[in-house]
């Protein structure tokens, strides 16, 4: 791609940032706008920017510009630069989409555009097989959590009257606590807790990590991850007060939080130490939201912004390495300051802040955590997830800013090692720069944060105060980041013992159970197609009305208590005797050997029916059902005496060594009668009867208002069924000519 090229990437989400930053100085947020979608379903094509949205679209726009920057130097002479810039462009109006969506299906559209998108992205190098493998996995696990998601969306709005996001949070906390309420937030659950890489879902994140880097700082520490904790935060004012709610978001969080950490202490490679760190951001991001007092939204949109100004340059740096020495394994970087001063710069100055050593935004974040816990009492598992997560953070933050560039002093490991140029280095330093002043005047972000927090609190929150408990503070952040110096110092004894022991544990891991299911798939469409396509159409038929009896019956069952039993009327005798004459027929079809008397007895079946529908009052059904019948008992009975006369008819053996046959047969007949039985009983609808009525003559010109339905209302079905029956002469007419015996030469010539 020429420069030019790029530069008019770079600008969509430059313009978008500015229009962002514009907007938020004018003070219009929060700003609405809605169209009607499907109205008949109550959804509109409705968007609302409120600090929420505004914090997200600043970390996706601002963060943008950054790695589209970054992309057109870490990419340069790529034969597929483009490809890139185009899917990050989708990707990134799919992300605006997502967080200014204040309707649940529409957020949903967006949703699943950023999970294509990702999948695309991840796998760019699609040459590779661990890229396919990566990009299949996280698309198959966050497009799972996706449909599970949409239908716990249906089940709230089914409850609570409306798809509206903003609306769901003023009427939801007046709600009752029902099951089916629960239900619906438990799939609300794993759509979010699959796109944050929450645990058991955790796994295919850091395996994302095939993708380039301007992909993984993006998505995978900026943006698309933090899609998850953002529904969550969106939901917590609706939800916040619900036990299920807070004891959910607190476990898995903390659980996330504290054994993300520990996996990163199993890696080597740099990349994946930050992925199970961003692993943890976000299990710590989701015990804040699972927190009651309003300080802890304060200090989830703290966090998101910091996370998003340290991690990102972090990926930035791995990538720079990677591009400045070809590899990114702990085991063969060292002492890089010398070659690459720029970029242990930048690491130095993120590194900082994922530590959260003063005067760095981290620290303010760590800062605002504190306060979060101070304000109520948290349970221990809390207390011991943000404990692991804390101090490994700061053993991460040594790995990735000390380590590579300072460890190994005078020795250099990889002589080849060099600086990157301008569009490697600036990206990392001015994001990096941003979270060293934002630290120094956290003034500058007090509004946004302020509106953030406020978006996600039910409760009014006057102000932020920074470092209100800075003593016991100071305390604690002294203490983690000594024992985090200490994990640091040791990270290769650490790393070596707990490898060996966690290798005699990689059958329970998710990952093992993900990859046992996707290899298990192939096999159950195997075993389920030999024992199902067998080819026996008796069999298929056997398992279809099985399924529908058994569909039947379930349905009966649920609204057992609603069912009514009518009345009992005795039949008419016309309608007793054409049901006599239907029970006849079927029974001599399903005892008899022979194919043409069971044909004859199927026209029976066919002829009873007419007889019924000539005394239900419908003559011109039963006229039409006589014909039909007539038809095919003549033709298919013609058929079968030629097969006859050829020699090529067999009669059917063995009915009665098939009891299953009977069996499923009274079921499905039991079945189908009961259901029409109760429905009978119920009251109908007049609608559909009163409106055909009332239209047939005055708009169809008809008073046959059945013919009217079929000829007019429903014209276009009945071409379809009207095609549908002249393709099958068709396809019968070389079928039938083929029973013809072929003539012999001598009689043709003849």
């Amino acid at each position: 791609m020429r420069p030019a090229e790029c530069a008019a990437f770079v600008m969509a989400p430059l313009v978008s940032f500015l229009g962002l930053l514009w907007l938020l100085l004018r003070g219009e947020v929060p700003l609405t706008k809605s169209l009607s979608w499907v109205p008949s379903l109550g959804i509109d094509f409705a968007f609302r920017i409120d600090g929420l949205s505004a914090l997200m679209l600043a970390l996706i726009t601002g963060v943008g510009v950054a790695v589209f920057i970054y992309a057109a130097g870490y990419l340069s002479g790529h034969p597929h630069q483009r490809r890139l810039f185009v899917m990050l462009t989708a990707f990134m109006l799919a992300m605006i989409g997502c967080v200014t969506a204040d309707d649940l299906f529409l957020l949903f559209v967006f949703w699943e555009l950023t999970s294509l998108t990702s999948f695309m992205l991840v796998g760019f190098g699609h040459e590779d097989l661990t890229s396919r493998k990566s990009a299949q996995q996280a698309l198959i696990v966050t497009g799972s959590g996706g449909l599970a998601m949409f239908a716990g969306f249906i089940l709230l709005t089914q409850q609570a009257g409306t798809s509206s996001i903003s609306g769901l949070i003023e009427v939801v906390p007046e709600m009752a606590r029902t099951p089916t309420l629960s239900m619906a937030l438990i799939l609300i659950f794993i759509g979010a807790f699959t796109k944050s890489a929450q645990v058991p879902f955790h796994f295919w994140l850091p395996n994302a990590m095939a993708a380039p880097t301007p992909v993984s700082a993006y998505l995978h520490s900026a943006t698309m991850v933090k899609l998850g904790v953002y529904l969550l935060a969106r939901l917590d004012p609706a939800f916040g007060e619900w036990p299920l709610w807070q004891g959910t978001l607190e476990a898995v969080g903390s659980i996330t939080a504290g054994w993300a950490m520990i996996l990163a202490l199993r890696e080597r490679d740099l990349k994946r130490i930050l992925a199970w760190s961003t692993v943890a951001t976000l299990g710590a991001l989701v015990l804040l939201i699972g927190l009651s007092s309003p300080v802890a939204t304060v200090a989830v949109a703290t966090l998101l912004l910091a996370h998003a100004l340290y991690k990102a340059p972090l990926f930035f740096v791995a990538g720079n390495i990677d591009h400045g020495t070809g590899t990114r394994l702990l085991d063969k970087l060292g002492n890089l300051r010398h070659a690459m001063p720029l970029t242990a710069t930048a690491a130095l100055l993120a590194g900082a802040s994922m530590a959260g050593l003063p005067l760095t935004f981290g620290f303010l974040a760590k800062d605002m955590i504190h306060e979060a816990k101070l304000a109520e009492q948290v349970e221990v598992l809390v207390q011991i997830g943000y404990g692991v997560f804390g101090i490994v953070a700061v053993a991460v933050a040594g790995v990735a800013a000390i380590r590579v560039f300072w460890w190994h002093p005078g020795v250099s490991i990889t002589p080849k090692a060099h600086e990157c140029g301008a569009s490697l280095v600036l990206p990392p330093l001015i994001l990096a720069t941003m979270g060293i002043v934002l630290g120094v005047l956290p003034w500058v972000a007090r509004s946004i944060i302020l509106s953030a927090a406020q978006a996600m609190s039910a409760a009014p929150i006057e102000s932020i105060d920074f470092h209100s408990h800075l003593p016991s503070m100071l305390g604690t952040l002294t203490i983690t980041l000594a024992v985090g110096v200490v994990v640091y110092l040791f990270w290769d004894p650490i790393h070596r013992g707990f490898d060996r022991l966690a290798k005699h544990f990689d059958w329970m891991a998710s990952v093992s159970h993900y990859s046992r299911v996707v290899a298990g798939i192939p096999k159950l469409a195997a075993v389920s197609t030999r024992s199902i396509q067998n080819g026996s159409l008796p069999g298929y038929m056997a398992m279809l009305f099985f399924a529908i009896t058994v569909a039947i019956g379930l349905m009966l069952w649920t609204v057992r208590g609603d069912l009514a039993w009518p009345e009992w009327e005795w039949p008419s005798l016309g309608v007793a005797g054409a049901c006599i004459v239907v029970a006849l027929g079927a029974l001599l079809a399903g005892g008899l050997e022979r194919r043409l008397v069971i044909v004859l007895a199927v026209g029976l079946v066919g002829y009873g029916s007419a007889v019924f529908f000539l005394f239900a009052g419908a003559p011109d059904v039963a006229y039409t059902q006589f014909i039909v019948e007539t038809v095919f008992v003549v033709v298919v009975a013609s058929v079968l005496l030629k097969l006859k006369r050829l020699g090529r008819t067999t009669s059917i053996r063995g009915m009665r060594r098939r009891p299953w046959a009977m069996v499923i047969s009274v079921l499905f007949a039991s079945a189908v009668t009961l259901l029409f039985v109760v429905v009978s009983a119920g009251t109908l609808d007049p609608l559909l009867s009163e409106y055909f009525l009332a239209k047939s003559v005055p708009d169809a010109h008809g008073r046959n208002v059945v013919n009217v339905i079929l000829v007019d209302f429903r014209a276009i079905d009945t071409l379809g069924e009207i095609t549908v029956v002249m393709i099958s002469i068709l396809a019968a007419i070389p079928i039938l000519a083929a029973l013809r015996p072929p003539r012999r030469r001598q009689e043709a010539r003849t």
